[in-house]
């Protein structure tokens, strides 16, 4: 039995010195149709908001729907966000999409996003958010297309920090109310 089980060995050594990916138990990776750069953190004072922008490329020659598309049947982009507790993240806006035809449809024009594109995001620090950095997660949801195909839909994660600082000072001082000037008994 231990001749049987040396000699199977032997006999995959070969296999697994020409692919080391046997020995790891890796998958092929699936072409990456949309990422995102890195984001710089955003600064923001407990208790306001500011506005971060979140760029996104298509592959060349793959467009993806855009987040409001010509038909129901098309699923569309959408960003959806985790932020912690003390920050809130509204308002989001995407970019129009451009009106395209493909030769898989030529009478119909789909409204999609090629190349660079960005959403903006409303980052709000609570009032009572202590100072300090905070990350932000999330995940882009898109449907990739060539022009002869759709793929399965896609999630990309995506991630920035908020750097949150002391509220600001308003410059206005807060006196106690006046006093009367009658002595009470």
């Amino acid at each position: 039995m231990r001749f049987l089980i040396a000699a199977l060995w032997l006999t995959l050594i070969p296999a697994f010195a020409q692919d080391p990916g046997l020995l790891e138990n890796s998958k092929p990776k699936a072409t990456q149709r949309v990422t995102t750069a890195p984001i710089a953190p955003v600064a923001v004072h407990a208790g306001s908001s500011k506005q971060v922008e979140l760029p996104f490329r298509v592959a060349l020659g793959y467009h993806i729907n855009s987040h409001k598309p010509t038909s129901e049947l098309l699923i569309p982009t959408v960003l959806s966000v985790s932020p912690p507790t003390d920050i809130s993240v509204a308002k989001l806006t995407y970019p129009a999409g451009e009106d395209r035809t493909f030769p898989f449809s030529p009478d119909e024009k789909l409204n999609v996003y090629t190349g660079d594109f960005a959403l903006t995001a409303l980052v709000r620090a609570a009032p009572t958010t202590p100072p300090g950095r905070y990350r932000v997660h999330g995940t882009l949801k898109y449907q990739a297309c060539d022009d002869r195909a759709c793929y399965p839909p896609g999630k990309l994660p995506v991630a920035f920090d908020v750097r949150v600082t002391k509220a600001a000072k308003t410059g206005r001082t807060r006196r106690n109310p006046a006093q009367s000037p009658h002595v009470h008994q």
